[in-house]
């Protein structure tokens, strides 16, 4: 279990930085929109690049960051259900979604991908707007996402079944919303006496 979970600690690192790296993306795509922007108002003219381009920074901060997101434990779930459970039947209810949904959709998802951008590349595909920008690299990014989520779910399946085993502590532990709402009720108890 201690190499598997040096490999777990590994990917997690690996999604950590890109995770924060790709940040950045959100902050140029913004710019490269309000800069369309002024530029389309004042000067009346527009690049279909400088469109797509935005298209491919926002695409590339959502692909590229939802393994980090998986690794922070911030994915989408319901938490009405889901919180009702102890924190056994929790990790149990994780590790069959990461093994039965998830591991099965991502590597679908790469089986299609990886002919899809070949394709593309291959034939050097360009967008059909006027002035737009080669297709391959969008097509590329769908790939490195789907594999660095699959990557993710890897250490998550590690981590879980270490956490179940005993061999690691919890870095996740779910509160409920009525404990949460306890904590908050207490802490604003503590607020107003002082």
């Amino acid at each position: 279990m201690a190499g598997l979970l040096a490999l777990s600690r590994l990917i997690d690192g690996l999604n950590e930085f890109i995770g924060k790296w790709i940040s950045w993306a959100i902050l140029a795509a913004v710019l490269i929109s309000a800069i369309n922007a002024i530029i389309r108002k004042t000067l009346n003219t527009s690049s279909n690049a400088w469109l797509e381009m935005q298209w491919y920074l926002y695409g590339a901060a959502f692909l590229l960051a939802a393994a980090y997101t998986l690794k922070q434990n911030e994915h989408i779930r319901i938490d009405i259900v889901y919180g009702a459970f102890s924190r056994r039947v929790q990790h149990w209810i994780d590790l069959l979604g990461h093994v039965f949904f998830l591991m099965p959709f991502v590597l679908l998802m790469i089986y299609y991908f990886v002919p899809y951008f070949l394709l593309s590349f291959r034939s050097g595909e360009v967008s059909t707007n006027a002035g737009g920008l080669i297709i391959w690299p969008a097509k590329l990014l769908l790939l490195i996402g789907f594999s660095l989520l699959g990557l993710q779910g890897i250490s998550e399946i590690i981590k879980k079944i270490a956490i179940m085993r005993g061999d690691m502590e919890d870095p996740n532990p779910f509160i409920s919303a009525h404990e949460a709402a306890e904590l908050e009720a207490k802490a604003l108890a503590e607020e107003l006496k002082q």
